[in-house]
């Protein structure tokens, strides 16, 4: 019985990852850098060790670098709107330069 569940269980899973099934890929947005995505990663890996601190010398610790990856994480994003934001302007005031 045990075998032959195995080999259903085998069957399925070869079937529905050769299928559109497989593994859900991970896709990021193209205006989130990788260094973005880094700190992001890096501000959840802080997160997880609060949450496996056993000492309040720990968490405290923890939350303090934690706090810190995540100003820096929010000063990467705002500062690269800022500069979207500014490109905008400035190519929207070449074009109507050249307009008049």
């Amino acid at each position: 019985m045990e075998d032959n569940w195995k080999s259903i269980k085998e069957a399925l899973t070869s079937t529905c990852q050769e299928v559109v099934l497989g593994l859900k890929k991970h896709h990021h947005k193209e205006w989130i850098s990788i260094e973005t995505l880094d700190r992001i990663k890096e501000r959840k890996n802080k997160k997880t060790a609060i949450n496996n601190s056993r000492t309040r010398a720990e968490n405290v610790k923890a939350q303090v670098e934690y706090t810190e990856a995540n100003k820096q994480m929010k000063m990467r994003i705002w500062k690269r709107l800022y500069r979207t934001e500014l490109d905008k302007e400035c190519w929207c005031r070449a074009y109507d330069f050249h307009k008049d």
